[in-house]
């Protein structure tokens, strides 16, 4: 942010990091989905899906957190603010999203709704969210029964491909919120029949106390009744920490009251306490039967009714105020609408820094849905382990299999925080390093909040006391890329590019705990100690031919090239860490050469242990090999990232830094002559007087073959970015046989045909934003050691040369491609759908999906996953100018 320019959202930042102005207390906490979920989970089998399922959501209280439809909560998820709908036809209200589990799904759990994150600002000042609601009945089994007779090589059945969208039959739903004060949330709820006809429609604004109580020790329950201080048009809510809160509302038809409390009877066939029951509201507004509700004036839950007739093209607007201070006179008046106009001019105020000069086509749309999705996805995650195991008092006691099941060695993991999760729907957990991506495009807008995110995944109740970091809430003790250090640094240059602000404590902070992360995995992931690594999993799922987190079937391990990369850049990470804050304290010098020492171990181990290493000299390229127990190897000749994620790790050390720091400069030159004299591998090419020096690990012949498979459209370079496995393997998949069986690698441009790891992702074909951003950010410091003296063709074949700045710039392009419109007004991420091409209430959405089709750039997995694709927004500001 350029701090010339402050806005009023800047001034709020400011004040919320400064502590003076709590502007964050609310925000878009809420879960898109809490069912299905590990922490709701208290099965004997570990069968989260199967344990709460969707049919259960509307009936059953969850124990960790809440989920409810484009809501809001505060900080602690107290006190919870959502929309519940009826279209007349449903046999239950639509009060959350509904989806298929990954037994329902032909390519694993699928969200099968239609909704988009529009606006957000950081202190979540303004808001806006639109949903799709059909105006026939909701085809949930229609959804159920055609997923499930799908096969993998099926693409999957979507809602709209049920027909419930034909003529328009449905309404747009707009949810928008604009903050007066911290404490005081106006909201809008904005109805349009999008259909030929009049449509009848039940809007049902809720708020609800998440049910704490009886798994606390809460002395008075908290109380929502009708507020004897206004003309009956508000409630209040009482809460013996919050204090009260007021939802004022306009005249509404009815008003019901009833309990957050489980529907035993329904579920479990054991009678209920009380009939005021958490789904009461169902069968009252499905049956149009209220007569038990007249005498019930207050609850832990309640909903403000309105029926409305909508005729074609038209629409209706609802207005409700959320504050913790009783309006008496006018909480609709002028002001009102005077304040969302106001959010709205500070929200473009704000975004205007970050635009493009003279932006192409429509990319800053684009890229304010970026930054909507990133903070829309911010979700209150509650989930502690210890807690979590032995049960909570009064209820029910866990399995007994659950102390040596699922997560059991994470006891001290104790999570309470708001995070920023990588989609609140099909990801509504957080995962380690997808969070080191959001990180990236949150710092431009929010630097204080990225930062605070990475700095709490390194705090004493995250971080294992090993050193490990916790991966995701289904295996914390799952190995993910080391990219933390990565994401801190990133950030940390980004700010001091773009405000002038040098935030050494920060550093110091995150590199103190990253020490026992790095030692974590030399300790635990180089076995033989060659510093060649075997991470397993590390997140790239079923990239390979064999479950890398499992017992091979040929016994022995895997000799990982991406492992080993990921270590490299590790220490270059740290070393470059430990220079920038060596400028300001001397002290760190010393780690800096240690950490040097530390990347030329791995890059030598890399490119030579053995006869090449893991370089296979006759492809140009490096393959993993899987050691057999006898001590023999074998090249698992699949070209893939796993090959060049070895570019990831390179820095260009600056050379009056070189020369301020003496010690770190004697050790340099002793270790490379040293390495010289044992006729080693040169981590240091060139070494010329006065000028900067590169650190890479890979030298610039193997580089520039690797480049050219990079940069061949009939191997990874794709109209939309770098495909995760060449497409080489199409005509030549990698095959092997062990003990009879045959394991083997397709080149998969979409989704997962093979069933390894899961299903619902793919790493063997598609583009993956986050892994192309590495592969940019790596280019662009060749370039600065490089500059012109090193041209590649781009693309090979092409005979057109140019520098590795430019080639960045051109994956840059190709990546952001993929979300904006082209000449015919279609945006590759849409596919072919018309609608999203054509239809005046469709062309202006952007869905942000997990990964895309290596082929056609056509989303897939995730819909929502803005969290790492989020990228794109940052990746806008530098390549899509005219």
């Amino acid at each position: 942010m350029n701090s010339g320019n402050k806005t009023t959202e800047g001034q709020r930042l400011e004040d919320n990091a400064s502590h003076k102005v709590f502007w964050k207390n609310w925000g878009p906490y809420l879960s898109e989905r809490q069912w299905g979920t590990v922490r709701e989970d208290y099965s004997e089998n570990g069968d989260a899906w199967n344990y709460f399922p969707h049919e259960h959501a509307r009936s059953r209280v969850y124990r960790w957190g809440e989920d409810g439809l484009a809501g809001i909560s505060d900080i602690r998820q107290n006190l919870c603010f959502a929309l519940a709908l009826w279209n007349g036809n449903d046999a239950i209200l639509k009060e959350r999203l509904f989806g298929l589990n990954p037994y329902e799904g032909n390519h694993g759990e699928d969200v099968k709704e239609l909704y988009y994150y529009l606006d957000n600002t950081p202190t979540h000042s303004y808001m806006k969210y639109l949903y799709k609601y059909p105006q026939a009945a909701f085809p949930y089994a229609q959804l159920l029964k055609e997923n499930k007779k799908r096969t993998r090589q099926d693409p999957e059945f979507e809602l709209p491909d049920t027909g419930i969208f034909e003529g328009n039959k449905y309404f747009d739903v707009f949810v928008e919120y604009a903050k007066a004060a911290p404490e005081d949330i106006l909201i809008k709820i904005e109805i349009f029949n999008r259909g030929e006809e009049s449509a009848g429609i039940t809007v049902l604004p809720t708020l609800w106390f998440r049910n704490t109580w009886v798994f606390s020790n809460m002395k008075t329950r908290p109380d929502i009744k009708l507020s004897g201080q206004t003309d009956g048009n508000s409630v209040e809510a009482v809460h013996e920490e919050m204090g009260t809160y007021y939802l004022h509302f306009e005249k509404a038809d009815i008003i019901l009251f009833t309990e957050n409390e489980t529907n035993t009877e329904k579920l479990f066939q054991m009678p209920n306490s009380s009939p005021f029951v958490k789904d009461a509201f169902h069968d009252a507004v499905v049956n149009n039967n209220f007569a038990m509700f007249r005498e019930k004036h207050n609850g832990t839950k309640c909903e403000i009714v309105y029926r409305f007739e909508i005729p074609s093209g038209e629409s209706k607007t609802i207005k409700l105020r959320l504050s913790n201070k009783t309006i008496k006179d006018g909480p609709f008046d002028r002001e009102f609408d005077s304040i969302f106009q106001q959010r709205i001019v500070e929200a473009d105020q704000f975004y205007g820094q970050f635009e493009p000069d003279e932006p192409v086509s429509d990319v800053i749309q684009v890229q304010r849905q970026a930054y909507a999705g990133l903070l829309w996805s911010k979700q209150y995650y509650n989930y502690e382990l210890m807690s979590w195991l032995r049960g909570d008092k009064g209820q029910p006691s866990p399995p007994e299999s659950r102390e040596h099941g699922r997560n059991h060695d994470w006891p001290y993991l104790f999570n309470r925080d708001i995070i920023s999760m990588p989609d609140k729907w099909e990801y509504p957990w957080y995962a380690s390093w997808d969070l080191a991506f959001h990180c990236i495009p949150l710092s431009r807008i929010d630097p204080d909040f990225a930062k605070k995110q990475l700095i709490l995944f390194l705090r004493e109740w995250y971080m294992h006391p090993n050193g490990q970091l916790p991966a995701y809430e289904w295996n914390f003790s799952d190995v993910n890329p080391p990219v933390h250090a990565w994401s801190s640094l990133k950030i940390y240059n980004l700010e001091k590019r773009d405000s002038g602000k040098k935030d050494i404590v920060f550093l110091k902070r995150v590199f103190h705990k990253l020490l026992l992360n790095f030692t974590w995995w030399v300790n635990r992931k180089d076995s033989e100690g060659h510093n060649i690594f075997q991470g397993g999993f590390l997140g790239l799922d079923n990239i390979g031919a064999f479950d890398r987190s499992s017992a091979l079937p040929t016994g022995g391990h895997i000799e990982q090239a991406d492992g080993t990369s990921w270590m490299a850049m590790y220490s270059l990470n740290l070393m470059d860490m430990a220079l920038e804050i060596a400028q300001e304290d001397p002290s760190y010098e010393d780690t800096a050469s240690k950490f040097f020492e530390h990347f030329v171990h791995i890059a030598e181990s890399l490119n030579e242990l053995g006869e090449h290493g893991l370089w296979n000299e006759e492809d140009g390229f490096y393959y993993d090999a899987l050691h057999f127990p006898n001590g023999n190897k074998l090249p698992l000749k699949v070209r893939s990232l796993v090959g060049l994620t070895s570019l990831f790790a390179v820095s260009v050390i600056d050379k009056d830094v070189f020369n301020r720091f003496k010690g770190f400069r004697k050790r340099l030159l002793w270790f490379r002559n040293n390495r010289i004299n044992l006729n080693k591998y040169l981590a240091i090419e060139e070494l010329r007087e006065g000028k900067d020096i590169l650190l890479s690990l890979v030298p610039k012949r193997r580089l520039v073959r690797i480049l050219q498979k990079l940069l061949d459209e009939n191997e990874f370079l794709a109209p939309g970015g770098t495909r995760s496995i060449s497409k080489y393997h199409k005509d030549n998949p990698f095959t092997m046989k062990v003990n009879g069986k045959e394991y083997r690698v397709d080149y998969e441009p979409a989704e997962s045909i093979a069933g390894l790891y899961g299903g619902n992702s793919n790493w063997r074909g598609p583009i993956w934003v986050p892994i192309n951003y590495l592969l940019i950010e790596a280019l662009k410091k060749y370039y600065l050691y490089y500059g012109d003296t090193l041209k590649v063709e781009c693309p090979t074949g092409s005979n057109n040369f140019m520098n590795l700045w430019d080639v960045a710039k051109v994956l840059s392009q190709r990546i952001t491609s993929i979300f904006i419109r082209d000449q015919n007004g279609k945006r590759p991420a849409h596919g072919d759908d018309e609608k999203y091409r054509s239809d005046p209430h469709f062309k202006d959405l952007v869905l942000f999906h997990e990964y895309f089709h290596g082929d056609t750039c056509s989303g897939l997995g995730a819909g929502h996953q803005t969290g790492w694709t989020g990228l794109v927004a940052e990746m806008i500001e530098w390549c899509w100018c005219k």
